[in-house]
């Protein structure tokens, strides 16, 4: 059944993997199955309900696993840490950018000390924070800064251990640059508080959550 709905869902058959992956989480309830299993297959649904645009129901499957993953496996570990990540990236997509922030600032140094700066999901948790920070409506000139320095860092760093095709140095790098150009243009122009603030290319919110860990 797991294979199933991975399967559909690569198909981008979502609604049919939808029902496999309910039926199996059922199956596995009812049969006893470990907490960690059960957590995988709640990662694939609520990966899923995102891919459907039901976006509310995806944040609050990640919030269940995100604490389900710290309680099972402590805060320094892995999977948690990964499950954070989703956590940050649903509510990114919500644009609860005041609670991703939070969020990421309670976790990224942990993901930095435990899994080191040149770690993949290091480097997403990054680009998530920095993203919130552009984002966020009320990101005030040192915020926007913070965000192109921490680009600047992430995409040197990825472009190192990663090699400069890889798409997700790519993606860094594309939204270091429009990050950089909108934070010259703010600092250079300095608008008044009601002139409305500029929108900001920085957008990891739209990409897969992470299930390397969900398998």
């Amino acid at each position: 059944m797991s294979q199933l709905g991975k399967g559909l869902t690569a198909a981008d058959h979502n609604e049919d993997a939808l029902s496999v992956q309910e039926a199996e989480l059922a199956m596995k309830r009812r049969l006893g199955a470990s907490e960690q299993s059960i957590l995988v297959v709640q990662g694939n649904l609520a990966i899923t309900h995102g891919e459907l645009g039901q976006l509310e129901k995806a944040l609050s499957m990640e919030r269940d696993i995100y604490s389900g993953y710290s309680k099972l496996n402590g805060e320094e570990h892995e999977e948690t840490l990964a499950a954070a990540n989703n956590y940050a990236i649903s509510l990114g997509s919500l644009q609860r950018f005041e609670e991703t922030k939070s969020l990421l600032r309670r976790t990224l140094p942990v993901a930095r000390r435990v899994l080191a700066e040149s770690n993949d999901l290091t480097l997403r948790m990054r680009w998530a924070y920095a993203a919130a920070l552009c984002n966020d409506p009320g990101a005030t000139l040192d915020d926007l800064r913070e965000a192109v320095t921490t680009l600047e860092d992430t995409e040197r760093t990825a472009r190192r251990v990663l090699g400069g095709a890889h798409p997700l140095v790519v993606d860094i790098g594309d939204e270091y640059r429009d990050a950089q150009a909108a934070f010259c243009a703010r600092e250079t122009l300095r608008p008044s508080p009601d002139a409305g603030r500029p929108s900001y290319n920085i957008s990891p919110w739209t990409m897969p959550l992470d299930d390397d860990y969900f398998i």
